[in-house]
């Protein structure tokens, strides 16, 4: 099963990352890669077992459920509808202390693509792409995070 990893350095607490990054609300004002975002069943903010759909910019949508939440430390999540494109997709987000109390960030995604004699060349398009997006997303959670804690 192919892994994407990108990490970066946020120069604030990680529970103010995490929170940020977990804000359903404010997660639509910085995240490039989403077009939508909402809790199954009124859930209204992470919790282990709940189900959150997401729509991406490019169209594909699928229902994950958060299998580990750590305020602040992790979150993960695993596919649980049917998807297009993926027979299979995990996803964790750590925040670990950096140096000069930032937050060491790491996004990591592992997939299994539905169609097995395509996934040769599906799967190294997917990781470049995957890749490209996770980058900008760790970006523009650093600019969201980084702007609010300037003007606090």
């Amino acid at each position: 099963m192919p892994t994407v990893e990108t990490s970066i350095d946020i120069a604030a607490p990680a529970a103010v990352v995490f929170d940020v990054a977990q804000d359903y609300a404010l997660r639509l004002t910085w995240d490039p890669f989403l077009r939508a975002l909402r809790g199954e069943d009124g859930a209204g903010a992470p919790v282990v077992g709940g189900r959150v759909w997401v729509r991406a910019k490019n169209g594909l949508a699928m229902t994950v459920q958060y299998v580990t939440i750590d305020r602040p430390r992790r979150v993960a999540v695993k596919m649980t509808s049917r998807s297009k494109l993926f027979e299979r997709f995990a996803g964790a987000w750590s925040f670990e202390p950096g140096a000069a109390g930032g937050t060491h960030v790491v996004f990591r995604y592992g997939f299994e693509t539905r169609w097995r004699l395509l996934r040769p060349l599906l799967d190294r398009v997917i990781v470049g792409r995957f890749t490209r997006d996770l980058r900008e997303r760790l970006a523009a959670l650093k600019r969201a995070v980084e702007r609010a804690s300037s003007a606090a």
